[in-house]
């Protein structure tokens, strides 16, 4: 966050004049600073990962090469091949047996060999490495070499080699060969080249051809992008939900998501269809497969690794509704038990000690100690009388062999009508412990929805706001208002923190080139990435969250956007562990408003405010948003607050006067 003068903001942004104006005049906030409230979760504000828009393959999951293992309904999708290549499918590993064969071309003047079209291109930057390894054996025990370039076909000779290695093999049997490839030229739109090497009387066969950078995240080698984890680790998320929403689901049951398909030997995980892949005519990507090296050891590792409690989503036997009208599509309730049996074994997998089946499959990968799972979601979007009759025996299930597991169940796909009111009342009856609501919203529903949780029932389950994002102005992209609106909505999660205990937005990835939905929090291309004004958002209210809430009011009433608030929306938070105050205003108008900030119930002694502090999030164009050209053109703004402007506490009541200037996102530190 920038850090500026608070004198120099307020002169930028209201002019000289409306500095010297500030007075008691207009809006005044009462807060009841002595009165801590209801605790904030830390897991109050979150991720949810989703595999759309290239999220995972092409994304954070930092593989470089496309069906490495040519497991892909047409074999060789992603790959052009030359010469004498042939496909085979009695590999070395159970669940990808596929594998490729080169041998001779048959003339001296031509070559065999293989290319890959990576992900939107091969990307790779000079003098940077990265790490080819594949598996492969000398069918005829002799010596084969095995050249791997990096290229640029779009370079002026057509096929610029930025860097070669070769591997030798000459043992029958199947061995991981790796080298290090380091370019000396930087290219966006690059393949990598296989080629068996002359003289080419001899045959090699390649399974599981994989490009990783050598730097990624934490160092993982089955790793994920490191710019992209960083970005993920910076919004100190307190949950971490995945692996997804739909992709759960499946577009139908057998390719709904398998965790036990995603853990172990990466090697040996299956490819499984993305029901992402041809859904949206207008970005349609029939290559777009899960390869699985993203799975839930990963997930968890990450979770742990950025600070975050994990959330795994499994399938409830229900295939994705929007996708299937008939009841055959789904699972019997009675035939449920596979799928009752992956929920706790997944709990011992993240849970068990290394003596049980799972736990030691865990331990096996590289993580003895358990990662303390303590939520887990049955179903994504499901509806209708057949989700509680599925979601119940889980339930039971869940509730005998682990107690102490939180459950979440859900609310459907709408924020509001017939579903989400039959629903909710279900989820009571069943005893989940939270219910995801979900909501992808125009800005009128956001404006209008502040008080949306000051009258949920304070002892039913909790809420979990699971998806949500504001869709502006029919555009659908990252611009300024968006973000703005959903801080305003965000004040009403933070003031009912006794009943909303996470909240994720979503999507939180998208490339690009290979983007289907939009807006989404983090965009990227295959080298460079840039975080929107959501993302900033949602990375204020989690830096800013506190541990208790505290009473904010305006004329008795809390400030939402109601009538005669003047577009002001705000919440109060206590931190016990630094003492703090943070009182986080949203002016969704298009004037400045005076506003002034009462803490009351403050000691005479021992509560003087000495250091304050302001963060802004503006922009003067509503419609304006980051982009890779201009990654900061919205950004946090921090700027210390001169103690001459703080005054003293006089009776027990600290008071500031400011003026927020028009759309924008304000948090102030006392």
């Amino acid at each position: 966050m920038n850090i500026i003068s608070h004198k120099s903001q307020m002169l930028a942004l209201l002019g000289l004049g409306a500095v010297m104006s500030l007075s008691a005049a207009g809006n005044v906030f009462n807060i009841q600073a002595n009165k801590p409230g209801a605790p904030i979760q830390p897991t109050m504000y979150g991720l949810f990962f989703e595999d759309i828009n290239y999220a995972a393959d092409g994304g954070l999951y930092a593989e470089m090469i496309k069906n490495r293992s040519f497991e892909f309904p047409q074999n060789l999708m992603g790959w052009n091949t030359y010469g004498n290549v042939s496909l085979h499918d009695d590999g070395p590993f159970e669940r990808n047996p596929h594998y490729v064969r080169l041998a001779a071309s048959g003339h001296n003047d031509k070559h065999t060999g293989l290319e890959n079209e990576g992900f939107f291109g091969v990307t790779y930057k000079k003098r940077e490495e990265y790490r080819f390894s594949v598996w492969a054996r000398s069918p005829k025990g002799k010596k084969a070499n095995v050249r791997v370039e990096l290229v640029n076909t779009a370079s002026m000779n057509n096929s610029h080699i930025a860097a070669v290695k070769t591997i030798t093999v000459e043992s029958t049997e199947w061995k991981r060969y790796e080298v290090i490839l380091k370019p000396e030229e930087s290219c966006s739109k690059g393949k990598l080249r296989i080629f068996l090497s002359k003289p080419d009387d001899v045959t090699v066969d390649l399974e599981h051809i994989s490009m990783f950078p050598a730097d990624t995240w934490n160092g993982h080698k089955n790793g994920m992008r490191k710019d992209l984890a960083q970005a993920l680790y910076d919004l100190h998320p307190g949950v971490f939900r995945f692996p997804g929403g739909c992709i759960v689901e499946g577009t139908d049951l057998d390719t709904r998501y398998q965790w036990k398909n995603t853990v172990g030997p990466v090697e040996n995980r299956p490819v499984n269809e993305n029901r992402w892949h041809y859904t949206f005519p207008h970005r349609f990507y029939p290559d777009y497969y899960q390869s699985g090296g993203l799975g839930f050891y990963e997930y968890f590792l990450l979770s742990e690794e950025i600070g975050a409690e994990p959330l795994p989503v499994l399938s409830v036997g229900l295939a994705c509704q929007f996708q299937n009208h008939d009841a055959s599509a789904h699972m019997p309730v009675k035939e449920l038990q596979p799928y009752i049996q992956d929920a706790l074994d997944l709990i011992e997998f993240a849970n068990g000690d290394t003596t049980t089946i799972w736990g030691g499959l865990r331990a096996g990968m590289g993580h003895p100690a358990p990662f303390n799972l303590k939520l887990i979601a049955i179903g994504n979007e499901q509806w209708g009388p057949e989700y509680p009759e599925h979601l119940a025996p889980f339930m039971d299930a869940i509730r005998k062999a682990y107690p102490d597991i939180k459950i979440v169940g859900s609310s459907g796909p709408n924020s509001e009508g017939e579903q989400f009111d039959y629903l909710w009342p279900e989820m009571k009856k069943l005893g989940a412990d939270l219910v995801d609501e979900h909501f992808y919203r125009p800005e009128s529903w956001f404006l209008a929805q502040g008080n949306r949780y000051d009258n949920y029932d304070r002892k039913g389950p909790k809420v979990f706001a699971g998806e949500y994002a504001c869709h502006g102005k029919g555009k659908k992209w990252n611009h300024f208002n968006a973000a703005l609106l959903e801080a305003a909505f965000m004040t009403g999660l933070e003031r009912n923190a006794d009943v909303v205990h996470m909240a994720t937005y979503a999507p939180l990835l998208a490339h690009i080139e290979g983007w289907q939905w939009r807006p989404d929090m983090i965009w990227f291309d295959n080298s460079d990435s840039f975080r929107t004004s959501s993302y900033y958002v949602q990375q204020l209210y989690s830096l800013n969250k506190g541990t208790n809430v505290l009473t904010l009011t305006m004329d008795g009433k809390p400030v939402a956007g109601n009538k005669d608030q003047n577009g002001l929306f705000a919440s109060a938070v206590l931190d016990k562990k630094t003492g703090e105050y943070i009182v986080k205003v949203a002016n969704t108008s298009d004037s400045a408003q005076p506003v002034t900030i009462n803490l009351n119930g403050l000691k005479k002694k021992g509560h003087e405010i000495t250091l304050a502090t302001v963060t802004t999030l503006s922009s003067a164009d509503s419609d304006a948003e980051n982009s890779l050209e201009a990654p900061e053109k919205i950004i946090p703004v921090t700027s210390a607050i001169p103690a001459a402007e703080l005054g003293a506490v006089n009776k027990g009541v600290f008071t500031y006067n400011t003026t927020i200037a028009p759309k924008t996102f304000s948090v102030y530190k006392f």
